[in-house]
């Protein structure tokens, strides 16, 4: 039998480093990824708040009052205005910007 000692040392710290720079690689990626995924996920549900406004303006006809909607720490802000044609209203949804997200505003006009 030979005597190693010290090589499985060196295998052990060529393992780490070798992970570590695929740590050092990958985890910049993964957080853009969240990041985009928690954007995605903002701009589904102003969409979707949107379309339920709209919705509900055309079933019912209740008066044109902006509000605001807060679910999972995220502010929307539901406004109505008048559209460039004439007569037509549009609802906007927005989201301001705060540390983690950009500002985003989705709109769609009341046909």
């Amino acid at each position: 039998m030979r005597n190693n000692k010290g090589f499985f040392l060196l295998e052990l710290l060529l393992s780490l480093s070798a992970l570590l720079m695929l740590s050092l690689f990958l985890l910049p990626l993964l957080m853009d990824l969240k990041g985009q995924s928690r954007q995605l996920a903002v701009e589904n549900k102003a969409r979707q708040l949107m379309y339920e406004e709209l919705q509900a303006k055309l079933i019912t006809s209740q008066t044109f009052t902006n509000y605001t909607f807060v679910e999972n720490g995220v502010e929307y802000k539901i406004i109505w205005k008048d559209s460039r044609a004439a007569g037509q209203k549009e609802v906007c949804v927005r989201v301001e910007r705060n540390s983690f997200l950009p500002q985003t505003e989705i709109c769609g006009a009341l046909e």
